[in-house]
């Protein structure tokens, strides 16, 4: 169906950027929306920002809102998200993932998402 790969995760100082990058292959990318979500150690996965088809509608997390931006790029099958302001307790594995049943409707769920990148460490040092 759809296969994703993240990348751009890295070790950062509290204050700095990072851009993550997940590039989609398989089923045409600009038939189903696309999020982002995140994996802290010893906590549950937590929605993080997420986008329809084109782009126009976009949803985040209330602790990254004003800091981190998701965008995609449907002629490179990439979606990105732009991490500016960051703080330790952004400190996670970030995992993109489609939702193939959404087009122009977005979701929050982790469940209504089926396919999943297989993550990239993002550590924020204080």
């Amino acid at each position: 169906q759809v296969q994703l790969v993240e990348s751009g995760g890295g070790l950062v100082q509290a204050g700095g950027s990072l851009r993550l990058s997940c590039a989609a292959s398989g089923r045409t990318f600009s038939t189903y929306a696309m999020g982002w979500f995140r994996q802290a150690p010893g906590k549950e996965r937590e929605f993080v920002a997420a986008l329809n088809w084109s782009g126009a509608n976009t949803y985040y997390a209330d602790s990254v809102k004003g800091r981190f931006t998701i965008s995609r790029d449907n002629a490179k099958n990439t979606v990105y998200l732009q991490m500016n302001s960051l703080i330790p307790e952004d400190t996670a594995i970030y995992y993109c993932a489609a939702d193939l049943e959404h087009f122009s409707a977005v979701s929050l769920l982790s469940y209504d998402y089926d396919a999943w990148g297989q993550g990239t460490q993002v550590t924020v040092s204080s």
